[in-house]
């Protein structure tokens, strides 16, 4: 079988090359690799009986309606949830006394000391709170406009040290013990990890200044870059897969959480951003995943097998099993990919059947004349298709 194969193969080959040349000059020597033209394209039916077709290794398949599903493939990168990452900054000039959590890198939970700040400005604002209160408390409400101004004196007092972030309750404590701090103690606002640290101890700072940079990685991002002609398959809110290399074998599920609204005029491709929850942080800011995204692109769509499909360049060939047998070429109009089928727009009806494998030995006869040259191959007999003696 091997050998009849090759035969026929070769024979199929060195006959459309004969062909193609008379046609060529008669185009005015136009290259084999040039475009396409009507009487090139032409093609014709090919009969072939049983032993022929099993020879060279024709099957079939038939027309059918399925469901049709694509993975989309990308590599993502992972980086912290943007909601989730704050800065700690300075809202009053100042030096810095004492710092408590002095290396990047570091956890800290909600409420922790970051450090200690020394600032004149807050030792004068605690002063003048203490001050009005004694003057409020020297005033009977009987008083009328003297006791409401120093009332209002303390109230513009103690929202004075609140802009500063200084708490109710370091406030209280400031007017029950008449005592003045000297330092402010800057807390973490929530659990967290530090992710950029930007002052040492000593260190003189400015209202405004960026002192820590902490983010939260209990949820992290993935981000990937999707071709342009994949987004219409990656929705927000569906669901996607990631597998890491640092972790073999253990599955990560996510949520895609926002697809850009731009695409990248070089690459041709637009930011997709996964939300992925990270339980015992495994997932560390820069390390690199491959995202899966599993789109549904139809639960009824008539398709075929892709090898089916004879692909021109200009146009889209089906082999179709006509009613006498014949083999009759059909152009059909192709729609989306799904693994190894292909969704078909038109040209076809559910439950035709076409040629599977081979196509290429059929297009190739079905161009040379339909198959007539086939039953004379050396090697190949018309009735049975064996070896002839």
């Amino acid at each position: 079988m091997k050998r009849t194969f090759v035969i026929v193969a070769s024979a199929v080959l060195v006959l459309a090359g004969c062909r193609s040349r008379p046609e060529s000059h008669a185009m005015g020597g136009m290259a084999m690799g040039g475009a396409d033209t009507s009487a090139a394209t032409a093609r014709e039916p090919v009969r072939l009986s049983p032993a022929q077709a099993g020879a060279i290794g024709i099957t079939y398949t038939v027309v059918q309606r399925v469901p049709l599903e694509r993975t989309v493939r990308t590599v993502g990168q992972v980086v912290p949830a943007e909601s989730r990452v704050t800065e700690v900054t300075a809202r009053i000039d100042g030096f810095v006394e004492r710092i408590f959590v002095d290396a990047t890198g570091m956890a800290v939970r909600r409420g922790d000391p970051l450090l200690t700040l020394y600032s004149p400005m807050l030792v004068a604002a605690q002063e003048e709170l203490l001050s009005a209160r004694r003057l409020a408390a020297s005033l009977d409400s009987a008083e009328g406009e003297a006791w409401r101004n120093a009332q209002g004196l303390v109230d513009a007092s103690r929202r004075r040290l609140a802009y500063w972030d200084i708490s109710p309750d370091q406030i209280d404590r400031i007017e029950r013990t008449g005592e003045v701090t000297k330092t402010l103690t800057l807390a973490a606002p929530f659990d967290g990890v530090v992710l950029e640290k930007m002052v040492v101890a000593g260190q003189g700072v400015m209202a405004g200044m960026k002192l820590y940079r902490i983010a939260d990685l209990s949820t992290v991002w993935i981000e990937g870059d999707v071709f342009e002609q994949d987004l219409a398959l990656v929705r927000t809110g569906a669901s996607a897969r990631v597998a890491l290399a640092a972790y073999p074998g253990r599955p990560f599920t996510g949520r895609v959480s926002f697809v850009y609204p731009v695409v990248d005029p070089q690459s041709r491709t637009a930011r997709v951003r996964v939300a992925l929850a990270n339980p015992g942080r495994a997932l560390k800011p820069g390390m690199y995943g491959t995202l899966y995204f599993d789109a549904q692109l139809g639960a009824d769509l008539l398709s075929v097998p892709a090898e089916a499909v004879v692909m021109t360049g200009e146009r889209n060939l089906v082999f179709v099993v006509g009613a006498d047998g014949a083999l009759e070429p059909r152009e059909v109009t192709l729609g989306a990919r799904a693994a190894d089928r292909i969704q078909v727009l038109s040209g076809l009806k559910e439950g035709e059947r076409v040629v599977a494998s081979a196509n290429f030995l059929v297009d190739a006869e079905s161009r040379l004349g339909g198959g007539q040259n086939m039953a004379n191959m050396p090697g190949m007999s018309a009735d049975t298709g064996r070896d002839r003696p």
